[in-house]
């Protein structure tokens, strides 16, 4: 989430942008926990949360959760659970979970959500460095997985199942049903009344509220240790700037380990008292999205690019009527639609020829898409192409990026309406202090800011300061209008050898605008030219394939095809295009490339959980490659190490071709103009 959209080049004075003081913390409801029981009283009988199964929609009111929060506290109490205590929480986005966390907050101790799709291997970090004596788990699969490495931590007591499926013959004594933690918390509560509102009223806006680790693209994750005080401001000041209220909804789909859902999907919702639902599953998302159609939504820039897929994948297929029509409304959108949105001048026809747009394209594209009733769209994580963001606001969809990370509790830029630009993530949100260091160093200042590192003094004092600023580790610059601009990760940044600017980001989210391209690595600092290594996105390639008549039988087999080859030299020559446009990076365009024979995959270390590339351990990895691109062969060797979906090792062997590319001298660019 520490990574947005930007160009140009890192400031070389240290500048700020203008700041907001933001909200103070309501000290009688200082902790979740509290939130809780305010929202219970105040709005009890309004929708909290919804939940998909078996292709129905159930429902929970506030004074239901509060009341189911409460149960689960008392039982974890019972089967042990002490103030200080660790406990994992690790599934899909699912009721019981959530409460889970509001549960261990009420009681002090500090839940520590962990990814869903890690394998057992990938766990053993975080169980042993947070010292995790609980774990919460959605399903069998979850503790499959505890089970494999249970010898390996002898702290770890006990696990708390949602779901009993295939779980009926489990007869390990350290295994408990929540049907049955609920009913011994209930009983306990029963006995003793005044226990869970005693333990609650403990707790303190400075307690910990969650321990959260970061995705570790650089070595081991490092457990961000944040506050209720630190994500209760930063979620109210951005709910307020937002005018987030109770009556808006959202949809949580994305890893409860990941801090923006913990901010959009728990914190917000106690703080407004919105309604959170969660879709049925991963696979029926933008199915549950169409049903629901939320008023707030995030999705990081992959989503909307693959929404975007789909839905020019379906206008490929459709009648040349339809095609027509599309094209030309969304020509009409383009030119006055995002400054409708922005509720900017706008000539009458064009207004009106929107109008009909909207009746014939805009329309039924947004409720197809699941955001008809979106008031609040953001984006974040990484940038967001210029013409895909352009695309959703020219539809009437009020995208905005944001900038953030785990260390600020999220929030450190947003867009405000009415000040939205591609090119820029916003300007501070309220009560956080931004400023650009000499060496082109975004830093920040908030209430958001996180404690500590857990167990890592070092990694702490190497992040934040004394006076509370904290190194992002990008580069950046404040415009003339006070809205920021990332450029790429400061250790990233880096030069040719005849001193062009090489931001390696930048170049790969302008390709990964391009629908048939997934996943791109640039490499160039310290070279001769830019190079790049490329993973086709498989059902947009796939579907092109289909159309002209090329057949395969796996994604391997597509992406050596010669025709698909051409396909993305083209876009990649189109980029080179338009980078030479840009007067500080025209020398960084790409030389040569090569597709890749596999799909960069988190299970392979080659992507963190949230999918952002290991950059070190792909160049390790992938050495030979490298120095093929650099070198004059038309082709190289490659043989694979690859993990299967049951945690096999494998190899995958394979002769890749590789590219020379076109660029464009600043000579042949004026004369194209």
């Amino acid at each position: 989430m520490n990574e947005g959209q930007g160009a140009g080049v890192a400031a070389t004075a240290a500048t700020s942008a203008p700041f907001r003081p933001g909200a103070s913390v309501d000290l009688e409801f200082d902790t979740f926990p509290k939130l809780l029981k305010r929202n219970a009283a105040v709005r009890g009988t309004r929708s909290a949360m919804r939940e998909k199964d078996y292709g129905i929609w159930q429902s929970w009111t506030w004074a239901e959760v509060a009341a189911e929060v409460r149960a689960i506290a008392c039982g974890l109490s019972v089967l042990g659970l002490r103030r200080g205590d660790a406990v994992a929480i690790i599934g899909d986005n699912r009721p019981r979970l959530y409460w889970t966390i509001a549960a261990v907050q009420s009681l002090g101790g500090i839940p520590v959500p962990m990814y869903q799709d890690a394998v057992a291997d990938e766990m053993k970090f975080v169980l042993d460095h947070a010292g995790v004596r609980f774990a919460v788990v959605e399903n069998q699969e979850q503790v499959d997985k505890l089970l494999q490495v249970w010898e390996d931590f002898p702290q770890l007591e006990l696990v708390v199942y949602d779901q009993p499926r295939g779980l009926r013959h489990y007869r390990q004594d350290f295994l408990h049903d929540m049907a049955n933690v609920l009913a011994a918390g209930q009983k306990f509560d029963s006995e003793n009344p005044s226990f869970y509102d005693d333990e609650v009223a403990m707790g303190v806006a400075g307690d910990t509220a969650i321990m959260l680790y970061t995705s570790g693209t650089t070595g081991q994750p490092k457990g961000v240790v944040l506050t209720h005080e630190n994500i209760y401001l930063t979620a109210i000041n951005a709910a307020q700037q937002e005018g987030l209220t109770e009556r808006d909804e959202s949809l949580a789909y994305l890893p409860l380990a990941w801090v923006g859902d913990h901010i959009f999907s728990y914190a917000q919702s106690y703080v407004t008292g919105f309604c959170v639902s969660c879709p049925e599953s991963s696979d029926t998302v933008l199915t549950d999205l169409r049903e629901l159609g939320p008023s707030y939504f995030f999705a990081p820039p992959p989503i909307f690019e693959n929404i975007l897929t789909t839905v020019m994948i379906r206008m490929e297929d459709a009648s040349a009527l339809k095609r027509k029509m599309f094209s030309y409304f969304m020509g009409v959108a383009r030119r006055a639609g995002a400054n409708i949105l922005d509720r900017e001048p706008v000539g009458v026809v064009d207004r009106l020829l929107y109008w009909l747009g909207g009746v014939f394209v805009y329309g039924p594209l947004k409720n197809t898409l699941g955001l008809s009733r979106v008031r609040i769209c953001y984006t974040a994580g990484e940038a967001i192409g210029p013409d895909l963001f352009v695309f959703y606001r020219s539809i009437g969809i009020n995208m905005k990026q944001l900038y953030g990370s785990t260390e600020a509790s999220v929030f450190i830029t947003i867009q405000p309406d009415g000040e939205i630009k591609p090119d820029t993530v916003g300007t501070p949100a309220p009560g956080v202090e931004l400023k650009v260091a000499d060496d082109g160093e975004v830093m920040f200042r908030s209430p958001g800011v996180f404690k500590e590192y857990f167990k890592n003094p070092e990694a702490t004092a190497e992040t934040k300061t004394p006076d509370g600023w904290v190194h992002t580790g990008d580069a950046g610059l404040i415009d003339e209008d006070g809205h920021l601009k990332i450029i790429d990760r400061l250790k990233d940044v880096g030069r040719l050898v005849d001193g062009t600017l090489f931001a390696p980001k930048y170049i790969e989210n302008k390709l990964k605008f391009f629908s048939h391209i997934k996943e791109v690595v640039a490499f160039g600092n310290q070279q001769k030219f830019c190079t790049v290594i490329v993973n086709i996105d498989l059902e947009a390639v796939g579907n092109w394939a289909e159309r002209g008549g090329i057949t395969y039988s796996s994604y391997q087999e597509l992406a050596a095809r010669p025709q698909v080859y051409d396909l993305i030299q083209e876009e990649i020559e189109q980029m080179n295009s338009e980078l030479a446009k840009e007067q500080n990076l025209a020398g960084s365009q790409i030389h040569r490339f090569l597709l890749l024979h596999k799909e960069l995959d988190p299970d392979d270390g080659e992507l963190t959980r949230t999918r952002k590339v290991r950059r070190n351990f792909v160049a390790e990895k992938y050495s030979t490659v490298i120095e093929a691109l650099y070198g004059t062969a038309d082709h190289c060797q490659i043989t694979t190490e690859v993990t299967f979906e049951d945690g096999r090792k494998g190899t995958i062997s394979a002769d890749l071709a590789i590219r020379d590319v076109r660029t464009v001298t600043a000579g042949e660019q004026l004369a194209a103009e």
